[in-house]
């Protein structure tokens, strides 16, 4: 497993990180026992994973705490994150949630506490209101960093990370990237490499890339919207040249987003040993041809109003 400092924290961070959110939860929402959940942490420490995301509202906080028990703490960078997207948040709340936080992960202190899912409506606000709580917090060694996460299903032009990059107040950054949609490329890493800012990278894999047909139509749809050039692309089988040098479109999708200058570690979350095991491969597969990667830029470069997770997205639209 291939690792890299996180920026200016100088954290040594393995390259995939496990993302304990999402549809699946590390199993949690899918059936999956807790020490099911606990063991798929495990499986991917054992694998050289040293990188775990996770939230107050995902509800995983503690299968993380159980997993790291009996392991080398200082060995293993826990991110947290406090939700902003429509809660109350303020001094008194960002630190009963900082404090459940460690008491759930059982730990003394949280290598990267973050602001998450901040819309750039309420980015002012918590700048001005709460960010010295954060930094109290650090000064206290309860937290060593401090993060901001964007929204990126409502804010795909990044304003929010814009914003944060341009006052310099955070140590790491999570942003929505992905071979689909590219624009954080400017939005968010050319400031984030400037500022030696750690970089995690969400929603590299997307629902898009699950299946051929779900493909096609999301790339139907961009030609439609003018975001696509159809002269650049083969409709039949949109990302076909990627198969000389690929196992799957996942496998693509990861390493693609692995290898962007500027990111630092890309998120990849599941409660499954088989699919945890396809995700580990590929991050220690080799890059993908830069023929292949300057090709992906090439066709994408305008795809600015979706996730990649459905084909309607924007907000208005």
């Amino acid at each position: 497993m291939q690792t890299t400092p996180l920026g200016r924290t100088n954290l040594i961070v393995s390259r995939m990180g496990m993302g304990a959110g999402g549809p699946s939860r590390l199993g949690n929402r899918t059936g999956k026992t807790v020490s099911e959940s606990v063991d798929i942490l495990r499986q991917a420490f054992d694998a050289g994973v040293n990188f775990v995301d996770t939230s107050d509202t995902y509800s995983t906080e503690a299968i993380i705490g159980q997993a790291i028990q009996g392991r080398d703490r200082s060995s293993i960078v826990i991110s947290t994150k406090k939700s902003t997207r429509r809660k109350e948040v303020t001094p008194k709340t960002i630190e009963a949630n900082l404090n459940n936080s460690l008491r759930c992960l059982g730990t003394d202190y949280i290598d990267v506490y973050s602001l998450h899912g901040v819309v750039p409506q309420d980015y002012d606000y918590l700048v001005s209101d709460v960010y010295a709580t954060l930094q109290k917090a650090r000064e206290q060694g309860k937290i060593r960093f401090i993060g901001i996460t964007e929204m990126f299903n409502e804010d795909m032009t990044h304003i929010t990370l814009r914003q944060g990059l341009e006052d310099d107040l955070w140590d790491v950054v999570m942003v929505g990237f992905n071979m689909l949609n590219q624009s954080a490329r400017e939005a968010v890493l050319k400031k984030a490499i400037e500022n030696n800012v750690g970089v995690q990278v969400m929603f590299a894999l997307r629902k898009a890339l699950s299946h051929p047909q779900s493909l096609k139509d999301f790339v139907t749809h961009l030609i439609q919207h003018g975001e696509i050039d159809p002269a650049d692309i083969d409709l039949q089988n949109p990302l076909g040249f990627l198969a000389a040098s690929t196992v799957s479109l996942a496998d693509a999708a990861y390493r693609f987003c692995r290898d962007e200058p500027g990111v630092h570690v890309v998120l990849s979350g599941t409660g499954n040993p088989e699919h945890l095991a396809a995700n580990v491969a590929s991050f220690e597969r080799p890059p993908l041809p830069d023929v292949d990667v300057q090709r992906l830029r090439h066709i994408f470069r305008n795809v600015a109003s979706t996730t990649g997770q459905s084909m309607i997205e924007a907000p208005g639209r």
